[in-house]
């Protein structure tokens, strides 16, 4: 635990612009040692992170050094995320937030991390070596009994922060809450449909999450789809009809990746389908959905082309994602499509684009391809079991009812299979631990499974919108406003669906506009 020597080179090298970090040791006593100076120019609060094997700095628990330049305070802290919820909470008394230290002690405010807690705080000039050693070995020993009450280690559960680490390491900005929801509807149903805003890294997410967790290029299959596809060859083939006993294969690859997961059922294969909406999903998909619900193969051919098998599943360890863009190229999807489907929308915010231009658009580097694949095993299990009925599944339920009453009259009402995935999405949430409670669950699948398939005239859905907009709401009353316009959307304790509720307001505004409205955007 003689850390010494690498926390004055540390120390030394925040008085510079240097935010190199190879030069520095990775691992220290069994945990893996994070560092940070900054991301394209110098940090306000550049840290040293001690990571065990689960923990990641954008979920997590970990002893953490923070150097606050203008104090000259070196703090060794419990530290917690703060991207997401840590899994685990410290559990030590008489724990002081850095934000309260520094209060306390007239040092102003924290410019970062003030929500972890204070250790040991050090003047820089004046350090020893032997008191370090000795804090560094109390804390991580206090660090791994935390670790060991709570059985982090022996809990198999799909590592999702380690993805969201390696999304914002290769530079892809987006809302952990979206990676939360991604991971959480590809275990509870394998097909999403991701839709939004052009540009906005829809199709990297899903080839950056396949690539990540598979071993093999073999595991992956992009497939752009195009506007000519007007049955299911570009994906199936077809049996050559000019020379009995061969069948033609799509030069997409989909056969093989269907063949290689029914042969494989340990491992996650991936189907992306790019700019879905491009043709009629419909003419050229029919047969997945109907694989996907019945769990019976798809035929290929009459048993004559021996070179490909007569049939093929859509087996449970084929994860389908299909991207789409709306505008007056493409096509809408049938209810059909979104009734099996959950419709996870893209957009900016203001930060992501800001912390998008600071990193450059840095690309995703080769060598962190298949970074995932131990978590791989873990996926495709949860994804084929029956996972333990969410904390919230009573309320749950209640709140379902309600909706499902609202959606009727509309024509928009849910049936049997949209409420099973909606229930099991939430407990997929719950094993995860994202710990997140019913208001933000109930969001989530209103955005996912219930909004997407509102359409129609204003006649139609003008009731329908207001119902929904009242039920997203605290104080009912002060909907009309907020629709029109009048006033800004109310404040966080003042709504229960906060995502929803915003699209609602822009549905209703294009039914206004338009006359005609639908959960898609152009």
């Amino acid at each position: 635990m003689d850390f010494f020597d690498e926390l004055t080179r540390f120390l030394a090298q925040c008085q510079t612009e240097n935010l190199k970090t190879s030069h520095f040791a990775n691992r220290l006593e069994g945990l893996k040692v994070k560092i940070s100076f900054g991301k394209g120019h110098p940090a306000r609060v550049p840290w040293i992170a001690f990571l065990a094997p689960g923990q990641h700095i954008s979920s997590g628990i970990y002893p953490f050094y923070l150097f606050y330049k203008n104090q000259q305070l070196l703090v060794l802290s419990f530290g917690v995320s703060e991207t997401l919820p840590p899994p685990v909470p410290w559990r030590q008394s008489g724990m002081e937030t850095i934000d309260s230290y520094f209060k306390r002690n007239g040092l102003g405010k924290p410019a970062r991390y003030g929500g972890s807690f204070v250790f040991r705080v050090y003047e820089v000039a004046d350090l020893d070596r032997g008191q370090i050693k000795a804090d560094l070995q109390e804390i991580t020993g206090i660090y791994h009994a935390t670790l060991a009450a709570e059985g982090i280690a022996k809990t198999p559960r799909f590592d999702y922060p380690a993805f969201y680490q390696y999304a914002l390491d290769s530079g892809l900005q987006i809302d952990p809450d979206v990676v939360i929801r991604f991971v959480a509807a590809l275990i509870a149903k394998p097909f999403v449909i991701l839709t939004g805003l052009s540009g906005a890294g829809k199709t990297r997410l899903a080839h950056a999450f396949a690539r990540w967790i598979c071993e093999t290029e073999e595991q992956v299959c992009l497939v752009p789809v195009g506007a000519d596809w007007t049955n299911r060859e570009p994906l199936l083939g077809f049996p050559n009809a000019l020379e009995p006993g061969q069948y033609v294969k799509p030069e997409s690859g989909v056969v093989d990746l269907l063949i290689s997961a029914g042969a494989n059922p340990r491992r996650p294969y991936f189907l992306i389908l790019d700019e879905m909406n491009l043709s009629h999903v419909e003419r050229y998909f029919a047969d997945f959905l109907s694989g996907m619900e019945s769990g019976e193969p798809i035929r290929l051919h009459n048993g004559t082309a021996g070179a490909v098998p007569a049939r093929v599943l859509v087996a449970s360890n084929l994860f389908i994602v299909g991207t789409v863009n709306i505008d007056e190229t493409t096509y809408m999807f049938s209810p059909k499509v979104l009734d099996r489907a959950s419709v996870i929308e893209f957009s900016i915010s203001k930060d992501e684009m800001q912390a998008f231009l600071k990193s450059a658009g840095k690309s995703e580097s080769d060598n962190r391809r298949m970074a995932g694949g131990a978590a791989a095993e873990v996926f495709v299990e949860m994804a084929r079991s029956i996972v333990p009925e969410s904390p919230v599944r009573e309320q749950l339920n209640a709140e379902l009812l309600a909706l499902f009453e609202i959606l009727k009259p509309a024509g928009a009402e849910f049936g049997y299979r949209s409420a099973a995935e909606i229930l099991r999405f939430a407990a997929v949430i719950n094993v995860l631990g994202a710990n997140w409670p019913l208001q933000k669950v109930m969001d989530a699948a209103l955005m996912q499974k219930l909004l997407p398939k509102i359409y129609g005239s204003r006649r139609k859905l003008e009731p329908v919108l207001k119902a929904l907009g009242r039920r997203c709401l605290a104080n009912p009353d002060l909907l009309d406003d907020y629709l029109t316009g009048k006033k800004d959307l109310p404040d966080a304790q003042a709504v229960h669906y906060p995502a929803a509720l915003e699209k609602i307001r822009r549905i209703y505004r294009n039914l206004i506009d338009h006359g005609f409205a639908s959960y898609a955007e152009a």
